[in-house]
């Protein structure tokens, strides 16, 4: 059996030291004492979780995520701009034509994590959407898939993405209900489920993850965050992509040997992975 974690950010996971990058994410480590992500990719391998994806917030921590996606196999990077950075990034032209750069790096076959987030509005809403734009424009460019985070925004979202026409890519960290459910499957984007599933006391957000179509559904962590039951007081891991499989096998009455077959191979189709 293989699984395939889309959505991580372990390649922070060994750094010491805050001023770049994603400090957030490199706090979360530090409680894990700063791990080696090679170490990570073998734990998760002993899960039967074989295949990765890291996935950048920043330009800086993009350019982390190229570095060590390189080092591994079975591992590849998103680059990206998370909505929550934008400010800092539309002001910067620099900062602009390094990130334009990281995209024909190789083992970077996707672009994001990138969209909007209106629910802790860190950066202005008209900076996320310049951001956001910038990045939909790359994808077109290059023809690259794109890793979606939208919180409280998809009315905004839509529109937008409506504009750049053949699209492709995933909604990470669906937390949503039918009717967003709908609209993103008359899309044809993939939904990324993760760990929130085992937790959360929604019916309504149960009840979308199980309409999910077996081949538009995409299992991923968002590791070091959003630890799945019955581990949630730990740091998440890749492995964790496991535990998620799990319950989402009982929840919606399908063998966990069929979830990780479906929803690897809907992983290696959509970032061309062969």
């Amino acid at each position: 059996m293989e699984l395939f974690d889309t959505h991580c950010h372990i390649h922070e996971s060994d750094v010491v030291g805050q001023g770049q990058g994603e400090d957030e994410t490199r706090r979360r480590w530090a409680k894990l004492g700063h791990p080696a992500p090679s170490q990570l990719i073998a734990e998760a391998a002993k899960a039967d979780v074989t295949r990765l994806l890291l996935v950048g917030c920043t330009v800086e921590d993009s350019e982390r995520a190229v570095t060590v996606a390189a080092q591994h196999e079975k591992t590849w990077t998103s680059v990206g701009v998370h909505p929550h950075a934008a400010e800092e990034f539309v002001a910067d032209t620099a900062a602009q034509q390094r990130f334009a750069a990281l995209v024909t790096q190789p083992k970077v076959v996707a672009i994001g994590e990138c969209g909007l987030d209106f629910f802790y509005d860190h950066a202005s809403r008209a900076a996320q959407e310049q951001a956001l734009r910038f990045q939909l424009t790359l994808a077109q460019q290059h023809g690259l898939p794109l890793v979606f985070h939208v919180r409280e925004a998809f009315d905004d979202f839509w529109p937008i993405f409506d504009e750049y026409k053949g699209l492709r890519g995933v909604i990470h960290s669906f937390t949503a209900t039918q009717r967003e459910l709908d609209e993103i499957l008359r899309r044809g984007l993939y939904v990324g489920l993760n760990g929130i599933m085992t937790f959360t006391k929604n019916s309504a957000q149960l009840a979308a993850a199980r309409a999910v179509p077996l081949d538009h559904l995409l299992l991923e962590t968002d590791a070091p965050y959003l630890t799945p039951e019955p581990v949630r007081a730990t740091i998440c891991t890749p492995k964790h992509v496991r535990l998620t499989a799990d319950f989402l096998s009982n929840l919606r009455g399908e063998t966990v040997e069929l979830l990780a077959s479906s929803t690897t191979a809907n992983a290696r189709k959509l970032f061309a992975l062969g």
